[in-house]
């Protein structure tokens, strides 16, 4: 059955013949086992003739979920470390957390679960820690989140209010391409039909996205991939401080530390032992303070006056920290 419903979850239509074939069973054991899964709430429609086979249609409702052991704990642990800063509305149109929706939805899994998967399940909530979502991180309504990533599916133009960086309200019509999450926050990548360019837009930004009910052409990205599209339009936005600093260490050393947030290259090795540059585009200089301290390397600021006074102070009231220790 499990097998059975896989498969037809794969493909828009399967032949008869070779659907038995794949399960390795009669023709007759493939007939009775379509009738279970529609006993179960499964819509699965039935051709006949030379072409006949089974197609798996979308349903009103949601069936019962027929899940190996390990798919349940997977769906499991995945709702209790679901999507933390989303928000989803409840009946009476008051906004409550996807974690508290989750934790629902968890409820119900784990209601239904075996006693032994039960107690699998358990185990990994007793002996997990899950640490709170950051403060300040921010928030998407879940009804955003759904009708965009359809959209992206299905290849249909959007229209959403958007604000932007400078808080004015704009009106976008978007050909939505894929959703990104980077760092804390969801991005949408698209082409918007108004600019005749390529964009990125927050999702904590976007308000009321209407479908069209229109279909597109999908356009060539300028990117090697929708996460990269991001990535190059954060490196390109107007930051307070352009941070440079050589380090007397390694560049892999520099880069398990600084992550996507900074650029790292190689420097030829001299007397003092310098070995690479670090380069960060930053609005704070908390980030390159803590990158710095947790280097343990000799450094060098190159760049900015304000990022060695941070340096200095730093290390003063360190100092202080210190004295009189013994």
């Amino acid at each position: 059955m499990l097998s059975l419903l896989s498969l037809l979850q794969t493909h828009r239509h399967w032949p008869g013949e070779e659907l038995a074939g794949r399960l390795e069973v009669s023709p007759r054991t493939l007939r009775r086992d379509v009738e279970r899964l529609r006993d179960l709430g499964y819509a699965v429609d039935a051709t006949r003739g030379v072409a006949g086979g089974y197609q798996l249609r979308p349903g009103g409702q949601l069936p019962p979920l027929l899940l190996e052991d390990e798919e349940a704990v997977a769906i499991a642990v995945g709702l209790r470390s679901a999507a933390a800063g989303v928000e989803t509305s409840d009946a009476a149109g008051g906004a409550r957390s996807l974690a508290e929706t989750s934790l629902q939805a968890l409820t119900k899994v784990i209601g239904v679960m075996p006693s032994g998967l039960r107690r699998r399940m358990e185990a990994v909530a007793e002996q997990t820690d899950t640490e709170q979502p950051w403060a300040g991180t921010p928030v998407v309504d879940a009804g955003v989140l759904t009708v965009l990533a359809q959209a992206c599916r299905d290849d249909e133009p959007v229209h959403f209010g958007y604000t932007t960086r400078a808080a004015a309200t704009t009106d976008r019509w978007v050909e939505p391409h894929r959703l990104v999450t980077l760092g804390r926050r969801w991005y949408l990548v698209g082409y918007d039909r108004d600019r005749q360019d390529w964009r990125s837009f927050r999702l904590d930004r976007v308000s009321d996205p209407r479908p069209s009910g229109q279909r597109f052409r999908p356009r060539e990205l300028p990117a090697t991939d929708a996460l990269e599209f991001v990535r190059a339009g954060m490196r390109s936005m107007p930051t307070r401080y352009a941070v440079r600093v050589r380090v007397a260490t390694p560049a892999d050393d520099v880069r398990r530390v600084v992550g996507r947030w900074g650029e790292v290259t190689d420097l030829p090795g001299g007397a003092d032992g310098e070995a690479c540059l670090l380069a960060m585009n930053v609005d704070t200089l908390d980030w390159p303070l803590a990158v710095l301290a947790w280097l343990r390397a000799d450094f060098v600021v190159e760049s900015p006056d304000e990022l060695r006074a941070e340096v200095r102070a730093v290390s003063a009231r360190l100092t202080r920290a210190c004295a009189g220790a013994g």
